[in-house]
């Protein structure tokens, strides 16, 4: 398949306040596509919607730089799909052990062995597309500071965050090339056939609502289908939690 994005020109630190910061204010300095920058530890990690990313020390904090049109789709949707596909196929290349345990939950986490591994947060400047991702690599954040039982690659095997990043930044061009290639609806199979299967248990959080379903697969334009008592529902946004999780939360980097 055709190259749709540039050699990627990748930095690394031993610690920054954010990675998704720093490539936003590189952006906005001139910076063109093609930028990875990783950082071994985070000061001031973020997720998605206003969250805190919890740095475990030795976990993945990655950002890079995309052009938004680098793919010929209009539609922003189709990020989250590309990000965690490239998120997921990096990280089994990166353990292949771990790839059985491996899954995406709706939009683009990433969960091992059903608890969270990692999360992606896609940010947009002009027409600069700046996708983090975050991951336990060595060991889990402390169940009480986060909430939540969370899990780390290194239960499959070990690897280093510098591993880890040039493998996804690999796959993120492969799977933007595949994009281009063969359009969404091809790139939707295949987030399916890593992703929690149809018929799983859902609920989602979003603000005052609170609903309950089993997945039922996603819609042309990238929404979540869920088959609730009512019918089936289509859903843009949300914290999405699987009934085997009990809690948790969609967060990214």
């Amino acid at each position: 398949m055709k190259a749709v994005c540039p050699p990627w020109r990748f930095e690394c630190y031993n610690e920054l306040t954010s990675t998704s910061d720093i490539c936003m204010e590189r952006v906005q300095a001139g910076a063109a596509p093609g930028l990875a920058i990783l950082a071994l530890s985070q000061t001031k990690g973020r997720g998605s919607r206003g969250r805190t990313w919890v740095d475990a020390r030795q976990s993945l904090a990655l950002s890079m730089v995309l052009d938004a049109g680098c793919t010929g789709q209009k539609a922003l949707g189709c990020w989250p799909f590309v990000a965690s596909l490239a998120f997921y196929e990096g990280l089994a290349q990166a353990v292949p052990a771990a790839k059985k345990a491996l899954s995406i939950k709706w939009p683009n986490d990433i969960l091992l062995s059903g608890q969270k591994l990692g999360g992606i947060l896609i940010e947009r400047t002009g027409s600069a597309l700046i996708i983090g991702m975050g991951a336990n690599l060595r060991a889990p954040p402390d169940m009480q500071t986060i909430g939540r039982q969370a899990a780390a690659l290194a239960d499959y095997g070990a690897t280093t965050p510098e591993d880890v990043a040039r493998t996804i930044m690999a796959q993120m061009s492969d799977w933007c090339a595949f994009l281009a290639a063969n359009g969404f609806e091809a790139l939707c199979n295949e987030w399916l056939a890593r992703a929690h299967p149809v018929g799983s248990p859902l609920v989602v959080k979003g603000g005052t609502t609170y609903e309950q379903g089993l997945f039922a697969g996603l819609a042309p334009d990238g929404r979540l289908l869920l088959e609730t008592k009512d019918g089936i529902k289509m859903i843009a946004t949300g914290d999405i939690l699987l009934a085997s999780q009990g809690v948790g939360s969609a967060s990214g980097h």
